[in-house]
């Protein structure tokens, strides 16, 4: 533990972490907490195990002498991918799972908690185990993102268009006019560098050579996908990939995901319920797909990732995590940690496409200009939107 840090922040940012994930669910329904409606989308109630799992058995089992595990089917239930760890309830059956039931989880969630709380104050904490500490805590804060996209899925599913709350979920942003930023070809360098964390994907600071860009200082607004919608972006081939199109055509794609057309009005699924769309907002829930279509139709492109770090201190970012042209690859000279934490980003270096930024769900502190988000093109459940380059 570094010197300025105390015994006593450390169980402060540890509690205030966990609560906030409990603080999500709190506006749920008991019967929200265990809607799965499509594999990528996770019950609650499995959020809240998993990331209590995540500290039982990474740091309480291996670290704490004599701590018992609140349940040893736990493992098999919570574990999400780790094959080091062993057997698991396959993806698809997360929402099968009407036990453990709620309150289970979270006697579950108490109990670690407090054996967490005695760990953290006591001899066992080394410095050998902080980065895993510290790996646990931003891995709950993934999850708190997952947590309030997979519940507006779920509750933007439902034929009643429940409100998850009435207070304001997000600060409304409008857009402005937009301009594009200039840049010069050359070297440039990007990768974390410097104090704090980072994930492992972020590492290998290295050099890039890049030709000369341009990139947009505002995110797409719905106002200007509308008009990609009304010329017919859905229905020509010529602004999509070959994969892109089949995804058309397979899903009948005519507009974002969420978005309803209601006695010609468009409207979406917000957090707060059924709304009008906003024409001046941030498009949001776009797949790599459209994001490509859109850019092709207006004679521009997406940036790469390395375009997109280099120009990120001359825009504001944060809103929207916003699709790149760059494949989810390794940077120079990375290396998987041994054991299971080393399955942590590197097995998925395939078939999935960088994000940048962040999004309204991160939570505070959680972001950086260097944290490399992926997933696979066809996806759209997150907060994603635009952002254009030539």
């Amino acid at each position: 533990m570094t010197p300025e840090i105390t015994t006593s922040d450390l169980v402060k940012r540890y509690t205030s972490i966990r609560k906030y994930s409990e603080e999500i669910c709190a506006p749920l329904e008991i019967e929200d907490y265990v809607v799965q409606p499509i594999v990528d989308v996770s019950p609650p109630k499995w959020h809240l195990g998993h990331t209590t799992w995540f500290f039982e058995t990474f740091i309480l089992e291996p670290n704490f002498p004599d701590y018992k595990v609140f349940d040893p089917q736990y493992n098999f239930v919570f574990n999400s991918y780790y094959e080091t760890i062993g057997a698991r309830v396959i993806r698809t059956d997360r929402g099968n799972l009407s036990r453990p039931s709620v309150s289970d989880i979270y006697k579950y969630r108490n109990y670690v908690d407090d054996h967490m709380k005695a760990f953290l104050e006591s001899k066992f904490l080394t410095e050998d185990v902080e980065p895993l500490l510290e790996l646990g805590l931003n891995h709950e804060q993934q999850h708190q993102e997952l947590l309030i996209t997979d519940i507006k899925y779920i509750l933007g599913h439902n034929p009643l268009f429940p409100a998850y709350t009435k207070q304001p979920a997000f600060n409304k942003k409008k857009i402005g006019n937009t301009e594009m930023i200039s840049f010069s070809e050359g070297v440039y360098e990007i990768g974390f560098d410097g104090e704090g964390f980072c994930f492992d994907n972020e590492l290998g600071r290295h050099k890039v050579f890049l030709n000369d860009f341009e990139i947009a200082d505002q995110l797409l607004t719905n106002r200007e996908y509308l008009q990609f919608m009304e010329a017919g972006g859905y229905s020509d081939f010529k602004h999509w990939h070959a994969e892109g199109w089949d995804w058309v055509k397979q899903n009948n794609a005519q507009f974002p995901l969420y978005w309803h057309h209601i006695d010609g009005k468009w409207m979406h699924y917000t957090l707060n319920g059924l709304q009008e769309v906003d024409p001046d907002e941030a498009v949001c829930h776009i797949n790599f797909y459209e994001a490509s279509a859109f850019a092709s139709w207006k004679g521009m492109r997406l940036p790469t990732e390395a375009e997109w770090e280099v120009a990120s201190g001359h825009f504001e970012w944060g809103n929207r995590w916003e699709w790149t042209n760059s494949a989810y690859l390794p940077y120079p000279g990375f290396k998987k940690e041994a054991g299971a934490v080393g399955e942590y980003n590197g097995k998925f270096m395939v078939n999935q496409t960088v994000l940048r930024g962040a999004s309204d769900a991160t939570p505070p502190g959680h972001s950086r200009n260097t944290y490399r988000n992926f997933f696979q093109t066809s996806l759209k459940w997150q907060l994603t939107g635009i952002r254009l380059a030539q």
